[in-house]
């Protein structure tokens, strides 16, 4: 395989998933492989929205990140680190509630997993974020916003699968 094809994003999946809470519409996958050092990166993304979506309704970007030491050669989680991945994304799911905010994309792969949300309020998202997180064991999340009210990151990430 030529060096050029080796980070090329490749997608892989195409499903589609209606969700009350999200104006996401259709869902897709890619991967990032690296086959030098025998690694990947898992993307799971929005590939179209609701027709009467407006992103420019939610112009602020939540990144959370999870960094991790894989257990596995290839730097993806462990079975222990992914279960308790999804329950904090189980748990993510009510700051999307009556569309303040839109998970956009999550990569999984290189010791890290990353959610990219954006969101019409970054203090009401973190206030929800709170609510939701309340009571459960603490996640070694980090979390960061910047103003992208062109969606910058989201249309980079989409962009780059077209190339």
């Amino acid at each position: 395989m030529p060096a050029t094809q080796i980070n090329r994003l490749l997608l892989a999946l195409l499903f589609v998933m209606i969700s009350p809470m999200s104006e996401a519409q259709t869902w897709a996958t890619a991967t990032s492989s690296n086959a030098t050092q025998g690694t990947r990166i898992l993307y799971r993304f929005v590939m179209a929205f609701h027709p009467d979506f407006a992103p420019r309704s939610q112009p602020e970007r939540i990144t959370i990140t999870w960094p991790y030491h894989g257990q596995q050669r290839n730097g993806m989680p462990s079975a222990e680190e992914q279960i308790r991945m999804e329950e904090l994304e189980e748990s993510l799911a009510a700051v999307e509630a009556d569309g303040l905010a839109s998970l956009v994309l999550v990569s999984t792969g290189d010791n890290l997993k990353e959610w990219i949300y954006y969101t019409r309020s970054k203090e009401r998202f973190g206030e929800r974020l709170n609510l939701a997180l309340r009571g459960k064991a603490v996640f070694p999340i980090q979390i960061h916003s910047a103003a992208d009210p062109a969606w910058t990151t989201y249309h980079d990430f989409v962009d780059h699968l077209k190339k």
